[in-house]
């Protein structure tokens, strides 16, 4: 993983609110960001998979920038990911994926497939991973890293972390090609962020044992992703 091989993580930025139009010429998509959450880490590899420009603005979840009025202004529900592209403000990282493919065809590299099929397929599984591995995803992280290690319920800890494991077992891996659906997709970029969330329970328990639940093709489709040339840039950094 990452945190073994030595990347440098990129240094957190500080909050800089957009100057209202007319101050300053807008060259880029502004993208509001929180470190960690699996949803903004989506948008981010989507945004470098398509080479598309863009202002990275830091949210800080513990000094409350997500409720802030300015930040609200853009996202009522005060989460993150958000863009504002022109007049264009948008959240919701799935809405914001394919936003960016229809928005700039011809910027970088496709998250999504040409031929209606394949197309379906990438969106099937970007289905699966919200519909399917989130459930169990967040059990786990609210029973180990949201929770405090006096609070810690042993037995819940490890039905959260076999869900997980099994959710994982379903999804076959590659079969015509490296990633997900065959070619790299937004498919990988929304999966990827969400096991990545979810072995960082092991970093504050270390005998919670869910990597070696993990399929191994899932891990190596994993390891896939991780020698992507931006992916050490999008690391979150917090993440230590």
């Amino acid at each position: 993983m990452v945190t073994q091989s030595g990347f440098r993580r990129p240094p957190e930025m500080t909050l800089n609110w957009p100057r209202p139009f007319g101050e300053e010429r807008r060259l880029a998509l502004t993208f509001y960001y929180g470190a960690g959450s699996p949803y903004a880490w989506r948008v981010w590899f989507a945004l470098e998979h398509k080479a598309i420009p863009y202002d990275r603005k830091v949210l800080s979840f513990a000094d409350g920038d997500l409720k802030k009025p300015e930040f609200v202004a853009v996202n009522p529900r005060g989460k993150v990911p958000a863009i504002v592209d022109g007049d264009m403000h948008l959240y919701e990282s799935a809405a914001i994926v394919e936003y960016l493919e229809d928005a700039h065809p011809d910027s970088g590299n496709r998250l999504f497939p040409g031929a209606v099929r394949d197309r379906a397929l990438v969106r099937r599984l970007v289905c699966e991973a919200d519909n399917y591995f989130v459930p169990p995803m967040n059990r786990l992280l609210q029973r180990v890293l949201f929770a405090k290690r006096e609070e810690w319920d042993p037995a819940r800890i490890a039905a959260a972390r076999d869900e997980v494991g099994a959710e994982l077992e379903r999804w076959t891996g590659p079969q015509d090609g490296d990633y997900l659906a065959g070619p790299l997709s937004a498919a990988d970029f929304t999966l990827y962020p969400m096991v990545a969330i979810a072995l960082r329970c092991e970093k504050r328990k270390p005998d919670l044992a869910l990597r070696e639940r993990i399929p191994a093709r899932i891990l190596a489709w994993m390891a896939r992703v991780e020698a992507l040339p931006f992916y050490a840039k999008t690391w979150p950094a917090n993440w230590k």
